[in-house]
């Protein structure tokens, strides 16, 4: 080709491994543009309960729900639980409080697309392994051409070797990066442990006396006994009942005599 005649040559590489590896020379003279895009974020949540049964300073010994006992030493000062709409710290809990851990973990699917971009005129080709651009601040830069490199030129597709000095070449560099974006959100719930029962106090306790009925009237006592039988009579008729039992008596040996 006539070096005279005005040649506008664009060559335009293909995303992946057909591109331009540009050297990091050129750094200043690659317009380079990197844009990120989003997948669908999917979430997780998981709850944790535990009941606080020993605190002292800042360190704080929790029993799971597996009955198993954690210490966690040295919690920070900026650890913060609801409880009841207030925000409480490690020195506010106590035993008894139940504690629930809330995480969310949201995972984001992202690719980066860095795009890389050099206009210049053909100075000099190594086919198949380099080329040098004259760039736009007079400047010469060498790029180093990947192995099966294709470039469009007025819509022919020519490899390093169809590259001739005084073309034109625009040349891109399309780079994808898959990654996934990992993030969490803890935050900390409790309820307060429940009143201590109630000490033993004096109840005023209402005591009821029933008036008792009157009593009857008593009887009378008896008259005492006397010592001795009162003497209502003498004792001749004694010694007349006797005398007859003698006159008796000696009568009934007489006739036996007989």
């Amino acid at each position: 080709m006539n070096s005279t005649r005005s040649w506008t040559r664009t060559a335009l590489a293909i995303a992946g491994a057909f591109t331009l590896v540009f050297a990091t020379s050129a750094a200043a003279q690659v317009q380079t543009d990197t844009t990120t895009s989003h997948g669908a974020a999917t979430h997780e949540q998981t709850i944790t309960t535990a009941q606080v049964v020993y605190v002292s300073g800042n360190d704080v010994v929790v029993k799971m729900q597996d009955g198993s006992l954690r210490h966690f030493n040295n919690v920070p000062a900026s650890f913060r639980v609801n409880v009841n709409g207030q925000q409480l710290g490690v020195h506010d809990l106590k035993p008894g409080m139940t504690i629930t851990r809330t995480v969310v973990q949201t995972t984001t699917p992202t690719v980066i697309t860095t795009t890389q971009s050099v206009t210049g005129k053909v100075w000099h080709v190594n086919p198949p392994l380099s080329v040098i651009l004259t760039l736009a601040d007079g400047k010469n830069q060498e790029f180093k051409i990947p192995n099966g490199q294709k470039f469009n030129v007025d819509g022919q597709m020519v490899d390093a070797w169809g590259l001739k000095k005084g073309m034109t070449v625009s040349a891109t560099k399309v780079v994808e990066v898959p990654q996934t974006t990992v993030s969490q959100h803890t935050s900390f719930a409790g309820t307060a442990p429940p009143p201590p029962p109630p000490q033993d106090q004096p109840i005023l306790v209402a005591v009821v006396t029933p008036i008792p009925a009157p009593a009857p009237a008593a009887a009378p006592a008896p008259a005492p006994a006397p010592a001795s039988l009162p003497k209502t009579g003498s004792e001749l008729p004694l010694i007349g009942l006797l005398g007859l039992m003698c006159l008796v008596g000696s009568f009934g040996l007489r006739q036996l005599r007989r």
